[in-house]
Formats: C-alpha cells, sequence, structure tokens
C-alpha cells in the first residue's frame, strides 16, 4: 500500500477532522449504560448520519458515501483523536451490517441498514447463553418452524445494550436432532415483542451494560432470518470475524489511547526516568504497528481477500494491547489512580479486561490460530 494520500483521500481526512472540532459534545455525554445517556448517544448517531459520517464505507443508498477502507481507518483515526462519543450503535454497524452485506438479501439491507445508520434501530448482541458462552456451538435455544416464520424460545445472556436496544440478532436451533455448530439459524428480532422479557444485569457500576434475554414462543417472519435456516454457523463466522477483526476495533482507538498515554508522561513525570518510560514507548510502538499491520489488512481486502481466521491473530492483539495501555496508565497515576474518575483511565481499565473474554476468549482464539493457520492437532474440549 502506499502510504501517500492522494488529493481525494487528503480532503475526506481534512473534511472529517473540521466537522469534528466543530461537532464534538464539549461536555462528555452520559454513559449509554444509562437511560438518558443511551438516548443522547442515538441523537449523536443521528447528528452524525446528517453529515453522512456515521457509516462512511457503506453505500450512499444505505447512507453512507461510498468511502474506501483506507478512508474509513482514516475517520476512526480521526473520530478517536478529537474524542467523540463512543458509538451506541457499534453492534448493529460494526457486527449486523457486515453480516448484511454478506449474506442479507436486498430487502433485509434496504429495510434495516438506514435505519441502523442513524441510530432509529440500535441492536443488541443476543449470542451468548448460561452454558454457551465462548463455545457458542454449545447453545440450547431454539427456532421452531411455524406458519409464515419461526417461534423463538430460550434465554440468552450477557447481551451488550440488550436493556435499552430495539432488537437483536443471535443463532438459534433449528435442526433438535442436531449438535454443536450444526443445525443452527441466524436470526433477528424485536426486543419489544410479545414473548420477550429482558432482564438487566448491574455491572460494578450498578449501570446495567448487559442484560438477559428470555423468549417464550416468540414469532419472528421468514424475512427476518438471515442466510439459509440452518446455515447459520457459517453466517455467523462473518459476524465473528468482524468482531475480532479489522471493524469494531479499529487502530484509531488505540493510536489516540496511546497517544494521551503519553501525554500522561509528560504530565506526571517529565523527565524523571523510570522504568514506566519503556512500558510508555513500547505501548505506543504497538499501537503503530497495529496501524500497519491494518494497513496490510486494509490491503488484502481491496485484492479481493477476506478476514478469515487471521481476525483470531488481530483480536489476541488488541485486547492485550487495550489492558497493557491502561495498567500503564494507572501506574503512572500512583496511589491516586482509582480517584482519577475524570481522567477516563480507571473506566477504562475495567473496560479492558473484559477485551481477552469478549468476541471469544484468549483459549479460543489461540486455537483458532493453532489450529486454522498453523495446522497444528486439534487440542482437548
Amino acid at each position: 500500500m502506499d502510504l501517500d494520500l492522494d488529493e481525494r483521500t487528503t480532503a475526506f481526512r481534512d473534511e472529517v477532522r473540521a466537522w469534528l472540532a466543530e461537532n464534538v459534545p464539549k461536555r462528555p455525554l452520559a454513559s449509554f449504560d444509562t437511560a438518558e445517556g443511551f438516548e443522547q448517544h442515538r441523537r449523536w448517531e443521528a447528528k452524525l448520519a446528517d453529515a453522512r459520517l456515521s457509516v462512511v464505507s457503506w453505500p450512499r443508498e444505505y447512507g453512507g458515501r461510498d468511502a474506501s477502507l483506507l478512508e474509513w481507518v482514516l475517520f476512526e483515526e480521526e473520530y478517536y483523536a478529537a474524542g467523540a462519543p463512543g458509538r451506541v450503535g457499534q453492534n448493529g454497524i460494526f457486527m449486523l451490517a457486515p453480516t448484511l452485506f454478506s449474506h442479507g438479501t436486498p430487502e433485509q439491507r434496504k429495510r434495516i441498514l438506514p435505519a441502523m445508520a442513524r441510530g432509529e434501530q440500535v441492536w443488541a448482541q443476543a449470542w451468548s447463553e448460561p452454558e454457551a458462552g465462548s463455545d457458542i456451538a454449545a447453545l440450547r435455544s431454539t427456532a421452531t418452524r411455524t406458519d409464515g416464520g419461526w417461534l423463538l424460545s430460550g434465554q440468552k445472556v450477557w447481551s451488550s445494550r440488550a436493556t435499552y436496544a430495539d432488537r437483536a440478532f443471535g443463532l438459534f436451533r433449528s435442526d433438535q436432532d442436531s449438535e454443536r455448530h450444526r443445525g443452527l439459524t441466524y436470526v433477528m428480532f424485536d426486543l419489544r415483542a410479545d414473548g420477550v422479557r429482558v432482564r438487566p444485569i448491574p455491572q460494578l457500576d450498578g449501570e446495567p451494560g448487559f442484560a438477559e434475554i428470555f423468549l417464550d414462543e416468540v414469532f419472528v417472519p421468514d424475512a427476518d432470518v438471515i442466510g439459509e435456516p440452518g446455515e447459520g454457523w457459517r453466517v455467523a463466522m462473518t459476524t465473528a470475524n468482524n468482531e475480532r477483526g479489522l471493524s469494531l476495533r479499529s487502530p484509531g482507538r488505540f493510536l489516540a489511547a496511546a497517544d494521551r498515554l503519553v501525554r500522561l508522561w509528560r504530565e506526571t513525570h517529565g523527565d524523571t526516568e523510570t522504568a514506566l518510560a519503556a512500558r510508555v514507548a513500547d505501548a505506543w510502538i504497538q499501537a503503530r504497528a497495529y496501524q500497519l499491520y491494518t494497513f496490510g489488512t486494509v490491503t488484502r481486502l481491496a485484492e479481493g481477500g477476506e478476514l478469515g481466521p487471521e481476525s483470531s491473530v488481530n483480536k489476541l492483539f488488541w485486547s492485550h494491547l487495550d489492558v497493557g495501555l491502561h495498567e500503564t496508565a494507572l501506574e503512572l497515576l500512583g496511589p491516586d489512580a482509582e480517584l482519577s474518575g475524570k481522567t477516563g483511565w480507571p473506566e477504562g481499565w475495567l473496560f479492558s479486561l473484559a477485551g481477552p473474554i469478549y468476541g471469544g476468549t484468549d483459549q479460543i482464539q489461540r486455537n483458532v490460530v493453532a489450529e486454522r493457520l498453523l495446522g497444528l492437532p486439534r487440542g482437548q474440549r
């Protein structure tokens, strides 16, 4: 990839930078794990959409602007550098939408994507179950055939955004005689439909960032099945690869955090030499390395490649980079770190600890790397 930006790309980056400088809220929005914050973030999504900046890489007919993958990466860098709000629509935009582009019907894309782009429909991810977390193939929730559609029953858990979201997507076992990854169907459903009960799960801070979803013969039409019934595992791998790979965790997030870490070093230590200096430098270097790796991924995708199991390498790298960045920041802050809530570092550290778990644990990612990339023997399960 030629890293010298052409005239079009430079103009796009400058436009994004100028818009963000003028429109990013001067005061942080409330957490989207609260009812008030959720609505604030929904309005922010609409504002981004008005400027055609909520989904820049999508086709124009769905609210995007046909930006290239490189332009999307640059948009993300500018977005995080500007300190713009977190994306309440990220489950839909970064996981469900790529799945619809790959496996959805034209009717589904036309019906779902524009509302998603504007934050009018916010989506929850409903994959995990009480005995099927990282081992999602062990799920027990069912989809039973009925006239014109399916009846969903079962329980989902750890569903992010489900407390306030509008709709959810998940896998259900549609062939009761099947096992593991066979006989699954990928379904979208309304969180306010008859038979759906959402029970919030308070986090350590007391806010309901997750929820359980109980389903009792919830009807969904055939139009809300993505891909062929029984072929849900293949569809789900598209979602998983985007969650672990480029889409959900672009380098802009870590570049901005690494730059903040360098500024924190200067504020707290100045010219003092300590062993922490090497860790600050190492975090900064890793963030730049991830940026360069991403440019390689963009090149591969532009040439017709796919994310594939390489996404697991990506996931392992960025999840541990995030933990290391925040642990170093807390050590720079010293004994007062836990009281420095206004800096955002303690909250960021708590969230980073979930990185090696959500989207598939480290153990799952290492199994994928060992078996599917390196060709090593299948380990014990």
